[in-house]
């Protein structure tokens, strides 16, 4: 496979998840990092990105670069958008128009009709637009997926799925500037928890299943007083394949740290994880003792074992979940310019079909939640 070109917007000198994304495209040596705009103040933004050896690829504003690597040769194959959620769809629409891959971070969109507008966009162009819900990267996910999707557990009948933290739940650091834009409609749009964390958990029980969200019914709740959006809710959901599912989210709940979590009830078994603790995942089969399954260990599927990269017993973590999307995007991107089809333990990186259902659960809950708990259909109009 060839070396890619990679670029992104956003994720900035001191940003939380540019970072991030600069060490797990460049992991497994499939992308070469060319091409940035790095911040919203164009002098930083080109300061930072000559420090990171971009040269003249080191741009202003992501204006500046879609002009700028359309008139390449060597253009970049893949963008990562990596900016403030008001500003994810203006850009993602202009360089998938541009004629570039692109991977934004979630939520795609601000609203359900601009989620349909880039899944057009995207089968319209043949360009690849994937949105980062990184944590399905993770081996032992993708490893519960493979367990489910071959009946390991029977016929699901229940998933129960939480993403509760409590750095916000300080009231005193409620005016803090990095807090409170996810309060701010604004900023934020419809919903601030759900959509900052919800989304994440909702996503992972629709991965794992295989099964979309038909209805859910919400109750959202802002426990600290001032803040217009949520800070927690509680969610019940109903899948297209007869699954029953909860989720709790939460950014108040004091003594959790990240808080991502999922078990998956079926029929035959049950399956639990934890992103807390990623290396291992626990299988229940009906009538028999509690298994857990370590990551790295012998006969796991090829979904877990392709996106296995340290030995049994040593952590991998969020960064690695990451650079398995990466790696996903590497091989789509590479088997459509050589004209051959894409290994399918690689087609699993998030779509914009799952950044426009995810778009849509996130507007139903917030009106359910103004609603008293209204049972509302989940689902975007496209795919009803």
């Amino acid at each position: 496979m060839a070396k890619l070109k990679w670029g992104m917007i956003g994720g900035g000198e001191g940003s939380q998840i540019g970072p991030a994304h600069q060490l797990s495209a460049r992991l497994d040596g499939l992308f070469d990092f060319c091409a940035g705009a790095l911040d919203h103040r164009p002098d930083y933004g080109v300061d930072y990105g000559q420090r990171l050896g971009l040269g003249d690829r080191a741009y202003g504003g992501w204006q500046e670069m879609l002009q700028g690597e359309k008139k390449r040769d060597d253009r970049i194959d893949l963008v990562t958008v990596a900016t403030p959620n008001s500003t994810h769809f203006e850009i993602t629409k202009a360089f998938l128009e541009g004629g570039f891959n692109v991977l934004c971070e979630k939520p795609m969109t601000m609203t359900v009709e601009e989620g349909e507008h880039i899944v057009s966009i995207a089968k319209k162009t043949g360009n690849i637009c994937a949105v980062n819900y990184g944590y399905t990267g993770y081996s032992l996910v993708r490893h519960m997926k493979a367990m489910i999707a071959r009946g390991d557990i029977g016929k699901i009948r229940l998933v129960n799925t939480e993403f509760a933290h409590g750095h916000h739940a300080d009231a005193a650091d409620a005016d803090n500037p990095r807090v409170r834009w996810r309060y701010d409609p604004a900023l934020a749009g419809v919903s601030a928890q759900f959509a900052d964390c919800g989304i994440h958990a909702l996503h992972m029980a629709s991965f794992v299943t295989g099964q979309n969200v038909t209805k859910l019914s919400a109750d959202t709740v802002s426990c600290i007083d001032i803040r217009t959006l949520e800070d927690d809710a509680m969610v019940n959901f109903r899948m297209d394949g007869g699954a029953v599912g909860r989720l709790w989210t939460s950014s108040i709940a004091i003594g959790r740290q990240h808080g991502l979590a999922i078990q998956v009830f079926g029929e035959t078994g049950g399956l639990r994880w934890s992103q807390e603790q990623p290396n291992q995942l626990y299988y229940m089969p009906l009538g028999e003792r509690l298994q857990v399954i370590e990551r790295g260990e012998a006969n796991l599927s090829p979904e877990a074992d392709r996106t296995t990269r340290v030995t049994i017993g040593h952590a991998e973590g969020m960064p690695l979940a990451f650079a398995n999307i990466y790696a996903d995007l590497a091989e789509a991107i590479s088997a459509r310019k050589e004209g051959r089809a894409i290994d399918p333990a690689a087609n699993l990186y998030p779509k914009a079909e799952d950044g426009l259902r995810s778009m849509a659960a996130v507007h139903a809950v917030a009106a359910s939640g103004k609603a008293d708990g209204e049972w509302l259909d989940a689902r975007p109009k496209s795919m009803r």
